[in-house]
């Protein structure tokens, strides 16, 4: 393996803690927040893994960005959302 494909997986890692951790805390408090991060943070594990099966796993003439855009997109736009619907 190399040095970015590792980082890659760390990444990948590092947001599937973070998604635990916050549907961990929303679990116990209820705190609807804590809920719409957590799906933001299943859209950034899913962007983080599409990032490695492109850049590491398929061959260069196989592009997943527009995927992987679309991936953050829809992750972010949840977490605005979520920050919009609590302001109420």
């Amino acid at each position: 393996m190399t040095v970015p494909s590792v980082i890659y997986l760390l990444c990948l890692l590092a947001s599937l803690v973070c998604l635990f951790l916050l549907a961990r805390g929303y679990r116990r408090t209820g705190v609807k927040l804590l809920l719409w991060s957590a799906l933001c943070f299943v859209g950034l594990a899913i962007n983080n893994l599409l990032l490695f099966v492109d850049l590491v796993v398929l061959s260069p003439e196989i592009s997943l960005v527009p995927w992987r855009q679309a991936t953050t997109v829809v992750a972010l736009s949840v977490l605005l959302y979520g920050f919009i619907w609590e302001a109420d």
